[in-house]
């Protein structure tokens, strides 16, 4: 079964039906995926919910979205993939977002996973399948 993890960005146009994201995530469900999100992710979700002017309501849409989505934890094993990605990708000069890190090592840990992200910087992540979900830009 193919898994389709989350970034923070695509998680806020799924919870907001921007861009199609919304649309490509149930089509993905009706052919069986799974779609979700991991815990990292979800602690970056919960921080901006905080800082908003509309708390109450934010924090419910996330947690009526959350029903329906699977949520992966970072285990110990993908800790260990984090501390030797995080490695690689220091020695040749290239710097990730910790979240994102994490939610590479998630992925990959887990296997038959593609990662939903705009950040064009998981694609220097080896062995990370990347791809986007955004149909329309609207700003």
């Amino acid at each position: 079964m193919r898994r389709y993890p989350l970034d923070t960005n695509a998680m806020g146009d799924l919870i907001n039906h921007r861009r199609g994201v919304d649309a490509r995530a149930r089509e993905m469900r009706t052919r069986g995926a799974r779609v979700g999100t991991c815990i990292p992710v979800l602690g970056e979700l919960f921080f901006g919910i905080e800082f908003s002017p509309t708390r109450e309501r934010n924090l419910e849409r996330l947690k009526r979205v959350l029903a329906g989505l699977a949520c992966w934890p970072y285990t110990r094993e993908a800790a260990e993939e984090y501390g030797r990605l995080a490695a690689q990708l220091r020695r040749a000069g290239r710097t990730i977002q910790r979240v994102d890190l994490q939610l590479a090592a998630i992925a990959l840990t887990l296997g038959q996973c593609t990662v939903i992200s705009e950040d064009g910087d998981l694609t220097a992540v080896p062995g990370l399948s990347v791809e986007s979900w955004r149909s329309v830009e609207i700003d």
